[in-house]
């Protein structure tokens, strides 16, 4: 593994130190990357000066609470994330969020969804943000624009999958997600490899699944309330060939991360699943 220069004693002690003093120094130095808007490249740039250590042990230096969720598409994970945050009074980090912004980035740009090092160049130079407002409101932003909406679209749900498998973007994403984290310090994240590869050591693990007609009709009424013209069954087929993919690519596949706690959200509200979730949570504080 290539390691990060150390840089002067002062940056050594820092990474040692409380993660909010850590926080602090990031914020001194570059203040765009503040929780609220915390972007890709000042984590780079922090990163360039010594700052962090490699990312695979980074978040073993933050003394927050991490609880991941992973499992299939349309499970709850988001939903249930952006809930169990606000009720433990923590950030929620939507990794989703940034591959749906690359696979927007790339279908607007005309990239060659099957050319991995068109993916990565594309990967390595963009800009994306993932902003908070007062209200617990996530924006994200690519380059400058709001994409929020946009990211949600049919089309980029469908193409997601040639982001997730190119595994110099994944590189990328991972490198961003951990730092984000490790800017966070408490923080709820959702994903399909967030307690298998990007936070092993977390301290809390879920997975969330839900039948595949549950999780079929859950994307429709999604998208038809966001005013798209649906069919169901095209949905429910696309949540199969979702799952197919997402579960025998070579890199980081969905599984079952070890010692997760496995939750079926079929027949339950997402009241019942976030004090499910709350409750186990709570016992490891």
């Amino acid at each position: 593994m290539t390691r990060v220069p150390l840089g002067c004693d002062k940056n050594r002690r820092l990474r040692r130190q409380d993660s909010s003093q850590y926080r602090n120094e990031v914020w001194r130095r570059h203040p765009s990357s503040h929780t609220s808007d915390f972007c890709h490249n000042a984590a780079h740039a922090a990163f360039c000066q010594g700052l962090l250590l490699p990312t695979s042990h980074l978040f073993r230096y933050t003394s927050g609470m991490i609880v991941t969720i992973d499992g299939p598409a349309g499970s709850g994970k988001s939903t249930i994330a952006r809930e169990l945050a606000a009720a433990l009074g923590i950030a929620w980090l939507d990794t989703g969020a940034t591959y749906r912004a690359m696979t927007f980035k790339a279908l607007r740009d005309g990239v060659d969804m099957n050319n991995h090092l068109a993916l990565t160049k594309m990967a390595r130079e963009v800009d994306i943000r993932l902003v908070t407002d007062d209200a617990g409101r996530l924006s994200v932003m690519l380059d400058g624009e709001d994409v929020t909406r946009e990211i949600r679209t049919k089309e980029v749900t469908d193409n997601a999958h040639f982001i997730a498998r190119a595994q110099g973007v994944r590189d990328v994403l991972v490198d961003l997600q951990r730092r984000i984290g490790a800017e966070m310090g408490d923080f709820v994240t959702e994903g399909r490899d967030q307690g298998s590869v990007v936070f092993p050591d977390a301290d809390v693990k879920f997975f969330l699944d839900a039948r595949p007609s549950i999780r079929a009709r859950r994307r429709y009424e999604q998208m038809t309330a966001a005013g798209e013209t649906v069919d169901y069954e095209s949905i429910l087929s696309d949540v199969l060939k979702r799952d197919h993919l997402d579960r025998n690519r070579p890199n980081a596949p969905l599984v079952k991360p070890a010692g997760a706690v496995v939750i079926d959200t079929s027949d339950k509200t997402i009241a019942q699943v976030t004090s499910e979730l709350l409750e186990y949570v709570e016992d490891r504080r």
